[in-house]
């Protein structure tokens, strides 16, 4: 399984795999409306090359951590963070 997931990101670009969101609207609005504080620690399990954790980062929230079976699909999200990636688990 995990060798799938690493060939998959290493081969092939996320945004046009089926499960790509470019915003993760439904999740935002979800832990918008939990009403944690900016500083609650937040997991986003399966968050691959998502773009949910730099939309968090943009909205405020601090304490994220992203868990992924895939190095290759975290080194894509990342990367995509540049410096800001260095504030994320």
């Amino acid at each position: 399984m995990k060798q799938h997931w690493e060939n998959v990101y290493k081969t092939k670009r996320a945004e046009p795999l089926s499960w790509f969101q470019p915003r993760a609207e439904r999740s935002l609005r979800l832990i918008r409306e939990t009403a944690l504080g900016f500083s609650a620690s937040i997991i986003d399990v399966g968050g691959g090359a998502s773009r949910l954790v730099y939309e968090l980062l943009e909205a405020g929230y601090r304490k994220l951590t992203v868990l992924d079976i895939s190095a290759a699909a975290l080194a894509v999200a990342k990367a995509r963070l540049g410096e800001r990636g260095n504030t994320v688990n």
